[in-house]
């Protein structure tokens, strides 16, 4: 693992290009092994007539009977789900709760609770606690996801059965996923957040937010201004993908910002060019968004460079990477206007002041926090020329 020194500032540029998608539907669940009771037996005959009850205090009465009779084993997990069932048609979360843990814990690989319980905790606005339930879900997805292959199973037919059971419980996957996502990413605190996004890392390895998670935990250890914490994010990240674009975006941007550790900057920088030459567009991303982000990452790497450049005052590559990123970070209007900027002061260092002025305009004909930089610099050069005029005269 690369081991990073601490700094002190960072630009939040890089949080443009974290996006959420539509939140997924959750659908039965097909990796919970359910509870089968033998048709015609008192237990079925039980079972049907809790169904068919309509009174909620004669279904509730049946149900207690159920557990009196036959809660022994596998069918007192059944009759806690029964019990949970009763009490989300009844909007009493507490005894949801209390019943879905019990379930949990006769069965902790009972998907099918995890996910009522977490959209139970999630309506209810009971953000710690659905946290904790998504957590349950997405370790049991993981370890259904290792399960070796049952007695008198193949493993290549296991493996077909299992990749489909998990296919055909990705609506309730990608459910809990996004719910836990999408309010973590709510979260103000930006101390609470980056930890929480660590956690949903953790939890969800292979979703489709979890590149988004790992870039916003270091980003968000930025935005508290604990620096050892961004870093250890980072680097645990890179440990793991080396090509995160994100993550050698963002410290490529950080030091480079900084004008300090420029030799980490310039490689971060270098290697996310060559992992974005090679990238691949993800399905759900469509062709014209895909290339707007990959120009837009582009750009972001040529101006570390550029910076990287400019601080080892290497005049003439600096204003090759500004000039290359500038047309990338068009749809970047922060970005673009740093780059500007940037592109002003190589060009000022060339004695080519007229070019200059131009890139400082361009800085600030965007709504961005370099607007106003960009014009001080241009009223200061022209009151610069205007006081060269009057000496030579």
């Amino acid at each position: 693992m690369r081991r990073r020194p601490c700094l002190s500032a960072i630009s939040p540029i890089l949080l443009a290009l974290l996006f959420i998608a539509a939140a997924p539907r959750a659908a039965q669940a097909q990796i919970t092994h359910h509870v089968g009771v033998a048709a015609g037996s008192p237990e079925d005959k039980a079972l049907s007539d809790i169904t068919a009850a309509t009174d909620p205090a004669q279904k509730l009465a049946l149900i207690d009977k159920f557990m009196s009779d036959f809660g022994k084993g596998d069918l007192e997990r059944l009759a806690d789900e029964l019990y949970v069932d009763y009490y989300v048609a009844q909007k009493d979360n507490a005894k949801v709760y209390e019943y879905g843990e019990k379930a949990l814990a006769l069965d902790p690989d009972d998907f099918d609770i995890a996910v009522t319980l977490v959209r139970t905790a999630g309506d209810a606005g009971d953000a710690d606690r659905m946290y904790g339930y998504a957590e349950s879900a997405g370790a049991i997805v993981q370890r259904f996801a290792q399960q070796p292959a049952p007695t008198g199973t193949d493993a290549t037919t296991w493996a077909t059965e299992r990749k489909q059971d998990i296919a055909a419980d990705q609506d309730s996957i990608n459910y809990v996923a996004y719910t836990f996502f999408s309010t973590a990413y709510k979260v103000t605190d930006p101390s609470a957040r980056a930890a929480l996004m660590l956690r949903y890392a953790a939890a969800f390895p292979d979703s489709q937010y979890t590149a988004q998670a790992e870039l916003l935990a270091p980003v968000s250890y930025q935005q508290a201004k604990n620096y050892p914490k961004m870093l250890d994010a980072a680097n645990a990240v890179l440990a793991r993908d080396p090509n995160n674009v994100g993550v050698l975006l963002l410290l490529a941007d950080y030091y480079s910002e900084n004008g300090v550790h420029l030799d980490l900057a310039a490689a971060d920088a270098k290697q996310a060019l060559a992992a974005l030459g090679t990238a691949k567009k993800p399905d759900a991303v469509s062709d014209d968004d895909w290339q707007k982000q990959v120009a837009s990452q582009q750009g972001l790497a040529w101006s570390a460079l550029g910076q990287v450049y400019i601080t080892q005052k290497n005049e003439a590559q600096a204003l090759t990477a500004f000039q290359t990123a500038g047309p990338l970070l068009k749809a970047n209007p922060a970005g673009y206007a740093r780059n500007q900027y940037r592109l002003g002061f190589a060009l000022l260092n060339l004695k080519r002041d007229a070019d200059a002025k131009q890139a400082f305009i361009d800085a600030s004909s965007v709504d961005s926090p370099y607007r106003g930089m960009a014009l001080e610099k241009l009223a200061e050069l022209q009151r610069a020329g205007a006081h060269a005029s009057n000496n030579s005269h």
